[in-house]
């Protein structure tokens, strides 16, 4: 078969592993990363539709590149700055308590020697970014507070690989040695020179490009960005998923940013379902039967391992125990640099056999395949008593209108509120609701509207009306008490939970309050009656006039008590003229329009 039939076939194979597989191991719940495994074991070391499994992961490595490159666009230069002590703290911690740990696990197995045991440990020590970040996104975590330490740790393995390879050079032997302080400097000065190309070129340079109107030519322009800094950061001797990180972020305060994300997406997606399946095109089946024993033992102690270090120094620095589980069981394989680690180690035989670095590397891929059901296996370790919570960043956030609570109620409201130009603040303290609302292209901020110190890092001090649309009356009622004596700049519009919230909120002073239930009911009645024959005009008077009564009502409960007002309640048809003054009142009533018995009130 001919070279272009050659590669035509690969590439179809591989697609249709990944049609089949992915769509297939998602219904089960098993993620679509192990179905990309699957994938690859069937295709490659199975049916040996593709011998070449290594060729194929090199280029498939553009995947994690450009995942690293989105992950970037996300995260702006003040946002990595606050993150500082996570990478350098907790990352550092994490590569050194586990390597020294699995450095000895190895060195006792009788492996390898001393010198091939630190790398051995240390390579075992970092885990996979393309895996944990899949895992991220998949269920929507990127954002959250471990999802975002998670990283910390990812981002400083990358760095890592950098003084892990010069410590091969080391300690492979004199003759080999040389002086790392050159390497380091280049390194320091690939970094400085994307930090000041981002700054002052990458924008400029899409601003020419989009007065062109080529929009083939931005995909042109945002692929040669990302491949071109992983390439300067590769010769520097960085990770090239480094070079796209960094490009990313100089490129996240960018106007360009969302329009990138998006010509960037379809490739990255692509390019990461292929790296996993070549994970496991590469596969050593045969390392793995004549080592059976030893990979049976060692896979779980070491992930067990790992995942009992990233537990205690996450809980040590401050992490819930949720979120410390979660990272735990998140991290615990081994990563796609330490396929790079062993096999540089193994060039020269000096610190690792060919056979030893294909049983670490059988290691790395059988504990990637696994992290799937280690992910799906901490829910059974979390409590269910905690609250989850995300980092509060309010980064931009301080606008005319801040809206606490982003419910039904609120999404409404806001789509007013932005339609008309006008840009809201939102805060909400529901983690599964900002994952939702984030779906969307939505930007909430995470955050307590109950406390101060939340409302003013928020912006509340720029704000003219705050909106405080929460489910909760005794939540709502805080909130309200809250800003009326701490900011009281600020006009409050309040959604109450029923009429004696109303009425309540209303003795408060609030500016203005309503019941979401009011208008959806008035239109509903209105649709109603147009439905049995009433014309639009009488059906629009009738319900007008309605909105006046209960206006009316609600301005003489708030004087009088609950039971003013019971003569302009409706309790029976009328007739002739349905706009006049009712002659009975009523003694059954609904909880929403009328005032409640003295049993419903003794209720509330």
């Amino acid at each position: 078969m001919s070279a272009p039939n050659a590669l035509f076939t690969e590439t179809l194979l591989l697609l249709g592993g990944a049609v089949v597989t992915a769509p297939i191991f998602k219904k089960l719940g098993l993620g679509t990363v192990l179905g990309y495994l699957a994938a690859g074991v069937v295709i490659g070391p199975i049916l040996h539709g593709i011998g070449d499994g290594e060729s194929v992961l090199g280029v498939a490595e553009l995947g994690v590149v450009f995942l690293l490159f989105i992950i970037g666009l996300e995260l702006k230069p003040s946002r990595l700055w606050q993150m500082r002590r996570d990478i350098f703290g907790l990352g550092t911690a994490q590569v050194v308590i586990t390597g020294i740990l699995l450095t000895g696990a190895a060195y006792l197995s009788g492996v390898t020697g001393w010198r091939g045991s630190i790398i051995a440990g240390f390579g075992l020590s970092l885990s996979s970014t393309a895996f944990a970040m899949q895992i991220l996104e998949e269920q929507g975590d990127v954002n959250t507070r471990y999802g975002q330490r998670s990283f910390s740790m990812l981002l400083l393995q990358d760095l890592a690989i950098v003084p892990l390879l010069a410590l091969v050079t080391v300690l492979d032997g004199p003759k080999e040695a040389t002086n790392p302080v050159p390497d380091f400097a280049i390194a320091v000065g690939a970094v400085g020179a994307m930090i000041i190309a981002g700054r002052y070129l990458l924008t400029p340079l899409f601003q020419v490009i989009a007065r062109t109107g080529a929009r083939e030519a931005m995909i042109a322009a945002a692929l040669f960005v990302v491949m071109g800094s992983a390439t300067l950061m590769q010769l520097a001797g960085l990770s090239m998923a480094m070079g796209a990180f960094l490009s990313g972020v100089m490129l996240a305060e960018s106007s360009y940013r969302h329009e990138l994300e998006a010509d960037i997406e379809p490739f990255r997606g692509v390019l990461l379902a292929i790296f996993f399946i070549a994970v496991g095109l590469s596969l050593q089946l045969q390392v793995i039967l004549d080592n059976v024993l030893l990979i049976i033992v060692a896979v779980p102690i070491i992930m067990v391992v790992k995942a009992a270090v990233i537990y205690s120094i996450c809980r040590v620095s401050g992490s819930p125990h949720n979120d410390a589980i979660r990272i735990a069981f998140l991290l615990p394989q081994g990563g796609e640099f330490g396929f790079v680690l062993f096999s540089t180690a193994s060039a020269s035989g000096a610190l690792l056999t060919g056979s030893t670095a294909s049983l670490l590397i059988a290691i790395v891929t059988l504990s990637m395949a696994l992290t799937p059901l280690s992910t799906a296996l901490a829910k059974r370790f979390l409590r269910d008593d905690a609250h989850e919570e995300l980092d509060e960043d309010f980064e931009g956030a301080g606008s005319d209108v801040m809206m606490i609570g982003f419910s039904r109620f609120g999404q409404i409201a806001a789509q007013i509120l932005l339609a008309g130009g006008r840009d809201v603040t939102v805060i909400d303290y529901s983690a599964d609701r900002i994952r939702q609302a984030s779906a969307f292209g939505f930007r909430i901020y995470f955050g307590d509207g109950t406390r101060k110190d939340v409302l003013r890092s928020a912006g509340i001090d720029k704000a003219k009306i705050v909106m405080v649309c929460t489910h909760d009356r005794e939540i709502t009622d805080k909130i309200v008490e809250l800003v009326q004596t701490e900011y009281p700049h600020a006009k409050l519009f309040v959604r109450s939970y029923d009429r004696i919230h109303s009425i309540a909120l209303r003795n408060n002073g609030v500016d203005y309050e309503l019941r979401e239930t009011v208008e959806s009911g008035l239109l509903f009645g209105r649709r109603t009656l147009e439905a049995l024959g009433i014309g639009e005009a009488d059906a629009y008077a009738i319900e007008e006039d309605i909105r006046k009564r209960d206006e009316q009502r609600l301005v003489l409960q708030t004087t009088e008590g609950l039971q003013a007002g019971r003569d302009m309640l409706f309790s029976h048809p009328v007739k002739p003229e349905p706009l006049m003054k009712p002659k009975r009142t009523m003694d059954v009533f609904d909880d929403d329009l009328a005032a409640p018995t003295e049993k419903q009130t003794a209720d509330a």
